[in-house]
């Protein structure tokens, strides 16, 4: 078998998202979608994550189910929901480079907002909710990136970063049943996909325990450092900087 960069990077790739998604409940896609579109396009990648997280996220999800609080959870799931099928469409038909360019600003964005020390009340109305809900959604048929936009609200809320990591798990657990059907209805689900999510699967998975065991015992504080870490690299990653090492 022949030598593969283009393998080899998303298997590593992989394996830090999966780290990533471990830790904070979030994050997988902001590393994996970015790094691995630039070997096989994003048409492939965010499809192939959809695969591997759903599958290896399991055993972590019925726990985090019933920590979670759904009243919390439910507006932003519904304006998710809702606002998918309009992300897989640009997911579809955009130009791969301008959609990198636009989640990375908008990554961004979110990060100077945390970083400000901007904090809500917690008590911000329905309609509120359900236009976070709106952003995670299309971000999330675009890319599998709909964690910034909820992540920063939940955290400018102050809230524990554990029940902040239940709530994303029970949030992504709906937004993934709506972006697969999106996907499937598109013909995303390819062979090219089914051989990546084989190949990349394994990786992730030991990253998502390696992420999971560091997660206990870590202090708000640090889960917040993390949260703000992982943003950053979001917004570094989604630009096309990285096309050059993989020559596409």
């Amino acid at each position: 078998m022949s030598y593969d960069p283009a393998l080899v990077w998303a298997f590593l790739t992989a394996l830090v998202a999966g780290v990533t998604r471990g830790f904070s409940g979030f994050g997988g896609a902001l590393i994996f979608v970015p790094l691995v579109s630039a070997a096989f396009g994003p048409k492939v990648a965010a499809p192939t994550l959809l695969v591997i997280d759903t599958l290896m996220t399991l055993p972590f999800l019925l726990p985090a189910l019933r920590a979670c609080i759904w009243r919390q959870v439910a507006p932003f799931a519904f304006g998710a929901v809702v606002a998918v099928p309009a992300g897989v469409w640009v997911l579809d038909h955009i130009d791969p480079m301008a959609l990198r360019w636009a989640l990375a600003m908008l990554s961004l964005a979110l990060l100077v907002l945390l970083i400000s020390g901007w904090r809500h009340s917690g008590r911000h109305g329905l309609p509120t909710t359900l236009g976070v809900g709106v952003v995670a959604g299309f971000c999330g048929g675009a890319a599998q990136m709909s964690g910034p936009a909820v992540v920063a609200y939940w955290l400018g809320s102050g809230q524990p970063s554990a029940l902040v990591r239940a709530n994303l798990f029970g949030f992504f657990a709906l937004v993934t049943l709506a972006s697969g059907t999106a996907y499937a209805a598109h013909g995303m689900f390819t062979a090219e996909v089914g051989r990546l999510s084989l190949l990349l699967g394994p990786a992730y998975a030991l990253g998502l325990y390696a992420g999971a065991r560091s997660f206990h015992g870590a202090s708000d504080r640090a889960y917040r450092i993390a949260a703000y870490w992982v943003i950053a690299a979001a917004a570094l990653f989604s630009l096309p900087l990285f096309d050059a090492l993989l020559g596409r």
